[in-house]
């Protein structure tokens, strides 16, 4: 089989990278190599982060008026264009069809915010804070934005950046993981397409090379980072250490705190989807049970049955509920924490170890893996797995599985499942999660709220997308401002001056 060779995407066309060094896209169903994508090296970065500076200031002149009329005619492309996209990503990714086209969609959704950005902009005024002095605000363009983006959502986590900044009068240069790069530079020509001036968004497809270029670079001053913990750790501290803006969300062990009084078979079906949808290759996915009393004994059974259920096979493959995980080391490391959760004593209610697909027999398969009674010393706890393993644990209360939840040092997502409003208020006032759903096992905030975590899933303080977005990608400036009459200008002081 013949790989198709990718390119870079800078000042607006096709560029081929400067350096000689190239990754290997697979199609995690098969295993096959299916494209090589250039990386990036520092000279390729230097080159997309002059195209974003050299476009700035037009772009960042350009009314915001115009630009939502721009993201508009892309909103309206990508919409053409959605089963296109969603082909790219299952075939990169692995995942499903229909899960592909519904990221695509909730990518559309941020494009939809970010075409109010005429109303997004306005800042505030406030008339005679003093005698004949006024005071308003301000939101202006950061300048270069950078984005870097991990292999799960090939066109979702880009699409929470870039048309953000863009709309705020920034230029960008994005970063796509190297697994998963044809959805954003597909995406960089829509774009285009739809009017967007050349030089205003770069994609530059690489490793850590390209990212350590951007982190580093003088001209980049804001960079948004989607990933796992210790390397948005490491994003930001750098990131920050050459005086950028930086927003780095992290890894998740997302719990759902499932109580006594729960509908049972509801909760099933919504953990099911939860936890091995996209095999579980989600930052929000449910990786975690917290059942508490009796509800455990009666969930367990209903999780079984319907994990059991799925159909595993290609993403693009007819009635195929759940599609491979991302590469063979991947795999390898979800079958090594399997592993380790049965000989550290967690109960293997199901198992998905050594699964085969017909005719896939060199993808990256793993089937939906149940464990029941593991505990918070054990690895399959302690470690994000990403992958189509769920576990659950056992609380004697409310309490007590609040407190368990607490304890764990992520904070991305939870639930709650319940019938009681007493335990639902309660929970989501006392957990210490960035996001939370009450019956909805993936509380990912619609596009006009903010998306991110707390504790080890988030570094730095703004959110993504919604109005966090919004001021991640824009500087405020406050100006107070007097016009005296002349008979009202008086002589100097040295004393503090006061307004009121």
């Amino acid at each position: 089989m013949t790989s198709a060779k990718l390119h870079c995407w800078i000042n607006g066309q096709r560029v081929r990278a400067q350096g000689s060094r190239s990754g290997e896209v697979h199609d995690p169903a098969s295993g096959e190599v299916i494209r090589h994508v250039p990386l990036a090296n520092p000279a390729d970065i230097d080159a997309a982060v002059a195209a974003a500076r050299a476009a700035l200031p037009a772009w960042r002149d350009t009314t915001p008026l115009r630009r939502a009329r721009i993201l508009t005619r892309f909103r309206e492309l990508m919409e053409q264009h959605r089963d296109e996209l969603a082909r790219l990503a299952s075939e990169e990714h692995g995942k499903t069809l229909a899960d592909a086209a519904g990221s695509v969609q909730r990518g559309i959704e941020v494009i939809e915010f970010a075409s109010g950005v005429p109303h997004l902009l306005k800042g505030e005024k406030a008339e005679d804070v003093g005698r004949g002095v006024d005071c308003h605000s301000l939101l202006q363009p950061v300048g270069v934005c950078a984005g870097i983006t991990p292999f799960n959502f090939p066109v979702m986590v880009p699409l929470w950046m870039f048309p953000v900044a863009i709309a705020c009068g920034n230029t960008f240069v994005l970063k796509p993981s190297e697994k998963v790069p044809s959805a954003s530079l597909r995406m960089a020509e829509l774009f285009q397409e739809a009017g967007l001036p050349d030089g205003v968004l770069n994609v530059v497809p690489g490793d850590r090379e390209a990212v350590d270029a951007l982190l580093c670079h003088p001209d980049v001053g804001a960079v948004s980072f989607v990933g796992s913990t210790p390397v948005a750790r490491y994003i930001y501290e750098t990131g920050a250490r050459h005086g950028k803006r930086v927003q780095a969300l992290g890894g998740a062990k997302n719990h759902a705190v499932v109580m006594p009084d729960a509908d049972m078979a509801f909760t099933a079906d919504a953990l099911v989807g939860a936890a091995y949808g996209s095999a579980g290759e989600r930052c929000m996915a449910v990786s975690t049970v917290v059942a508490v009393g009796e509800a455990g004994d009666r969930l367990l059974p209903l999780l079984k049955e319907r994990a059991a259920q799925i159909k595993v096979g290609r993403g693009d493959a007819a009635d195929v509920d759940m599609g491979p995980v991302i590469s063979a080391a991947h795999r390898d490391r979800i079958v090594s924490l399997i592993d380790s959760g049965v000989a550290q004593g967690a109960e293997l209610v199901l198992d998905g170890r050594g699964i085969s697909v017909a005719g896939c027999g060199n993808g990256f398969f793993v089937g939906p893996t149940l464990f029941d009674r593991v505990t918070p010393q054990m690895d399959v706890y302690k470690e994000e797995i990403f992958g189509p393993v769920l576990i659950v644990l056992r609380a004697d209360s409310f309490d007590d599985a609040v407190k368990l939840v607490n304890a764990n040092p992520y904070g991305n997502g939870t639930a709650i499942f319940t019938g009681s409003g007493h335990w639902a208020r309660r929970f989501e006032n006392e957990i210490e999660v960035g996001m939370v759903g009450v019956n909805v096992p993936i509380p990912v905030p619609m596009a006009f709220f903010s998306f991110g975590g707390w504790k080890a899933s988030l570094f730095g303080d703004l959110h993504m997308h919604g109005m966090e977005g919004v001021f991640f990608y824009t500087r405020s400036k406050v100006v107070t401002s007097r016009w005296p009459a002349p008979a009202e200008r008086t002589g100097s002081t040295l004393a503090m001056p006061t307004l009121g």
